[in-house]
């Protein structure tokens, strides 16, 4: 599934909308009592997203376990890109961005939410890589640390927005219609 979240110079609000509605959507994948889970703890993510250079993206993603958490559960999220055990390049707690993002990463996730949102803003051709997410917890039992084996392939393509083209397109019509 190909997610786009925002075009420059394209409706905000629609992008938004539709954001919300499809982040529900993927969140709600695999989490269903039929659902073919092949471990008892895992995380879900989009395989593939796709996004316009210069504008941004949602990576959304959830998690599950079976362990009783502990007292103080200290969840943490990161993220790491390009390979499995790639660089890390977000992490929660305590808080880390690398160098390539900073200023351009956003995790909407709070604890013990067992569901978020990488947010990517200005998107670079180099952010055209894989994305991997880890989850870090105190159970009652000890630590317990994963990674997504399975990757979101975030693909970019170059803008094609030439600066006052919308307005330039909104006059054309104006004229036409009168």
């Amino acid at each position: 599934m190909a997610l786009l979240v925002s075009l420059p110079g394209g409706n905000q609000a629609m992008a938004w909308i539709l954001l919300l509605l499809m982040s529900a959507a993927c969140l709600q994948a695999g989490n269903s009592a039929g659902s073919n889970r092949v471990n008892a703890f895992g995380v879900n993510q989009p395989a593939k997203l796709s996004g316009v250079q210069g504008g941004s993206i949602e990576i959304p993603f959830s998690f599950y376990f079976p362990w009783e958490l502990a007292e103080d559960p200290q969840m943490r999220i990161l993220w790491r890109w390009e390979q499995f055990h790639g660089k890390f390049i977000y992490n929660s707690t305590p808080p880390f961005i690398y160098k390539h993002f900073k200023s351009r990463l956003i995790l909407n996730w709070t604890q013990p939410q067992t569901f978020g949102v990488l947010r990517i803003l200005n998107l670079k051709k180099k952010d055209q890589t894989k994305y991997f997410c880890h989850v870090s917890l105190n159970t009652r039992y000890g630590m317990e640390v994963w990674l997504s084996i399975e990757e979101t392939h975030l693909t970019i393509t170059p803008s094609e927005h030439i600066p006052g083209q919308a307005l330039v397109t909104l006059a054309s019509l104006y004229h036409r219609c009168h």
